[in-house]
């Protein structure tokens, strides 16, 4: 009797799903729209304008970041803004000053530069607290509140309290801060003349690209495991807490990020628009910014940008035009967006696109 061998079952190997490459090449094509087509079809003053809006949605995204991803909606993020963009205005005014004083300081009385301006004159210093001061104080704030389980509407009133806080301290700061006209009237811009239409299109180049970077960075962010953890904290926090994971160091890095995003955009703010005042990071710019995120689809970091790019277009829009009714029109956009599409315009158009699937 001869015993038979018998042949192993054959496994298959599994097959790889085809990547969709639908989001690269939607990316790739507003890259080529920004880079290559506004540059060629705008006035100097209008791609200014857009350089602006480019600002804004580089702190929509760390809102869509820090609210949309990880459920922690704060509405003073203009602090952030503002600190970095002292900074660099700091910088600038000291550049032009020569060896001299600042021309506010020179108004308000001061006669020898404060020791808090003198480091500002080296540019690699003020760049690097352009990141450094806006992430050092999120993530001190962060390591306070979320390890005392501060959340939800409460982490919300806190971080306005803190915008407000620092309008009044700017404001009562003449000599320091320049008080409620802020930092203004620059003149060079790294040996550019600020002014300039060249200056100001590399300027818009130089948004342009980092607004790319940051959302290319942070889009990777939400696909690794650390986006993952972040959607489970959003989602359940406590749950993510007895799986023995620490809720308040991902919170605490991620409203840290979030910050550095908003530092960075005031810091190029400062040199496209011409002023970093306490008007421009008080509580009514942040919850802007925040109702901006919300149009645009705070789940989506797309939507984030989008919405703070259409919102600063419109308000330029209807500033000019109809001027008393812009303010009751953006109240309404985001009754009408919160109440009927929560998940704002992004949300919309991915509910016709699943119809349009579900239909063919």
């Amino acid at each position: 009797m001869t015993a038979t061998l018998e042949k192993p079952p054959v496994t298959e190997a599994p097959v790889k799903e085809p990547r969709d490459w639908r989001g690269p090449a939607l990316f790739a094509l507003v890259a080529v729209i920004g880079l290559v087509v506004m540059p060629l079809v705008l006035e100097p003053f209008r791609l200014g304008l857009l350089a602006k809006y480019l600002t804004y949605a580089i702190v929509a995204l760390g809102i869509g970041l820090a609210w949309g991803q990880g459920g922690m909606l704060t509405l003073g993020q203009g602090v952030f803004f503002g600190l970095g963009g002292y900074a660099m205005g700091m910088h600038l005014k000291l550049n032009d000053a020569g060896d001299g004083l600042p021309d506010f300081m020179v108004w308000s009385g001061v006669e020898t530069l404060p020791a808090l301006w003198e480091p500002f004159r080296n540019p690699v210093f003020a760049i690097a607290m352009v990141v450094v001061v806006p992430g050092a104080i999120a993530w001190l704030l962060g390591t306070l509140v979320f390890r005392q389980r501060v959340r939800g509407a409460y982490f919300a009133i806190l971080t306005q309290a803190l915008a407000a806080a620092m309008v009044i301290l700017l404001v009562g700061q003449q000599g320091l801060t320049g008080g409620t006209n802020g930092l203004t009237n620059f003149f060079e811009f790294f040996g550019q003349d600020v002014a300039a239409d060249s200056t100001q299109r590399g300027l818009y180049f130089t948004v342009a690209i980092v607004l790319g970077i940051l959302f290319v960075g942070a889009w990777q962010l939400q696909r690794s495991r650390f986006g993952r953890l972040l959607l489970a904290v959003r989602d359940g926090e406590d749950r993510v807490r007895f799986l023995g994971y620490n809720p308040a160091t991902v919170k605490t890095i991620t409203f840290t990020l979030s910050a550095v995003m908003a530092g960075i955009a005031g810091a190029l703010f400062v040199p496209i628009v011409g002023i970093i005042s306490p008007a421009l990071l008080g509580v009514v710019p942040s919850l802007e910014l925040v109702v901006a995120v919300a149009i645009g689809g705070r789940f989506a970091l797309a939507g984030a940008v989008l919405g703070a790019i259409l919102m600063g277009y419109a308000k330029t829009y209807f500033s000019e035009e109809l001027p008393d009714a812009w303010l009751y029109l953006q109240g309404a956009l985001f009754i009408l967006v919160i109440g009927l599409a929560p998940k704002g315009i992004i949300g919309i158009l991915g509910s016709l696109r699943r119809k349009k699937e579900v239909a063919a």
